[in-house]
């Protein structure tokens, strides 16, 4: 197909879950060099892929890169104390909120390779705080590692299409959209992607095979933690497969040890997805330029130490979850969004939405403040010491199920830039979402006493509007 732009078709870039592709392996003398992956096409139209041909900034030895999220939400509900409840890139309403800012790149010398990104803003205290691995044993690894995104160093091996080691954090692919929204349809992602993991800490092999197709195995701490809850590391991988330049496919499977004191409770999730565009003008040029969608659908459970993945009893009371009587605990999850991309390829339209099942809810965002399920949780030396009956319940018997959907444009005057305005809705079958009176205290700030009898405000739905500027060099 014809190239986005002059040049393009040489200067193509992987998308970001393949940042640090290989160069293609160099030829014994007289040998055709192997293709670069994922070289042959032009893959920026896709959901959770960067839309830059070509790094602005980049030398023979580190190619830099510098990101900007702001975002400005307000929510029907209008909690007293601003604070969002049940997603890792919204944070707070009605207030401008920088919500990532990050700086580093990609090293790259012979064989050596290596990542570093940083990571700023909101987003480096609401990811963390879902990773109670962190919580076990002495050196405070949130702390240590929430201004971490990415740092990961590896070896390159001139072999097949290019086979790459790497050892550190990098992100996960489950879920589709990606970590950094500049390369997302839209700003706000369904359940799928918002309640499974944003990163792995550990090891992953890189085999391309062919120019077409990737696989990669891990071995790593757990299920986006940065230690390990028990003694068992978890395993994964992921096929990727682009055929041709219309579609993707992609499929992740996760094994892992994931609950505290349950070392005999195994964790099992499968993610799948597939892209396909199927419209395209050959010069991207014109009022209507392009329409794609893609489908994605997830299965996964827990069993062993009193769950078990289906037909299990539902209770309140973790205590009746036994061996013998085990509670049903697993996650089944799907969403599907539609693009179009107008006036020359600036304009882009997007409207989608899922559902999840998660009886259990070990899947689930726990709320914040009171709501919170953990015990004295600090924030600022104030302790929180709720009662268990003011707490969002995460015990296993409980039952969750939520749907959602949205729509939104995004105006895109260049690569580098992108402004944002989307409508979203969530629902839930209980009180989950942060209603007018908060989940912080009687007045909304963390300094107020909260007397007895006080509860968190939460409800079954939210309606929001979100409004977003996102910068890429």
């Amino acid at each position: 197909m014809t190239p986005a732009s002059p040049g393009a078709e040489e200067a193509r870039q992987p998308p970001a879950s393949e940042k640090g592709a290989p160069p293609a392996p160099e030829p014994a003398p007289g040998e055709e060099k192997p293709a670069e992956p994922f070289a042959f096409g032009d893959f920026t139209w896709l959901n959770g892929a960067s839309r830059q041909h070509k790094a602005v900034l980049d030398t023979p030895y580190f190619t830099p890169e510098f990101l900007v999220d702001v975002n400005y939400t307000a929510s029907q509900n209008n909690p007293i104390d601003h604070t969002v409840v049940g997603s890792t890139a919204l944070s707070r309403n009605n207030e401008f909120t920088l919500a990532f800012l990050g700086f580093g790149g990609d090293f790259h010398y012979e064989h050596a390779r290596g990542r570093l990104m940083t990571q700023f803003g909101v987003r480096s205290t609401l990811v963390p705080r879902n990773d109670g691995s962190s919580m076990r044993g002495q050196f405070d690894l949130e702390t240590a590692l929430r201004y971490i995104s990415e740092a990961y160093g590896g070896y390159h091996w001139n072999a097949l299409h290019g086979i790459n080691l790497d050892a550190g954090i990098f992100m996960s692919y489950v879920g589709l959209f990606s970590y950094d929204n500049a390369e997302n349809w839209m700003y706000l992602p369904s359940f799928t992607s918002d309640n499974t993991p944003w990163f792995f800490n550990g090891l992953r092999l890189q085999i391309y095979t062919s120019d077409k197709l990737k696989l990669e195995p891990w071995l790593i701490n757990g299920w986006q933690t940065y230690g390990k809850f028990n003694e068992m590391p978890g395993f994964g991988h992921q096929l990727l497969w682009r055929p041709v330049e219309w579609m993707s496919v992609l499929s992740n499977d996760y094994v892992g040890w994931d609950t505290q004191d349950a070392p005999g409770r195994l964790r099992f999730h499968s993610d799948n997805s597939i892209e396909i565009r199927y419209f395209k003008r050959p010069d991207l040029h014109g009022l209507f330029t392009q329409a794609a969608f893609s489908i994605t659908g997830d299965i996964g459970f827990e069993n062993g130490d009193g769950v078990t993945p289906f037909g299990g009893q539902h209770t309140n009371n973790p205590a009746n979850c036994t061996n013998s009587n085990p509670c049903e605990q697993h996650f089944l999850s799907w969403m599907a969004y539609h693009r179009m991309w107008f006036w020359d390829n600036h304009l882009g339209f997007t409207f989608g939405g899922g559902m999840m099942n998660n009886p259990g809810r070990y899947l689930v965002l726990p709320p914040t403040g009171v709501a919170t399920p953990y015990q004295a949780l600090s924030t600022d030396g104030v302790v929180y010491n709720a009662p268990g009956q003011q707490a969002f319940s995460l015990n296993p018997g409980t039952t969750f199920n939520a749907w959602d959907f949205s729509f939104g444009f995004q105006w895109m005057p260049d690569e580098l830039t992108t402004w944002g305005l989307e409508f979203n809705h969530r629902e839930a079958d209980t009180n989950y979402f942060a209603g007018h009176g908060g989940v912080t205290s009687p007045d909304g700030y963390i300094t107020t006493p909260v007397p007895a009898g006080w509860r968190p405000d939460l409800v079954k739905t939210d309606n929001r509007v979100i409004a977003d500027l996102l910068l890429r060099f």
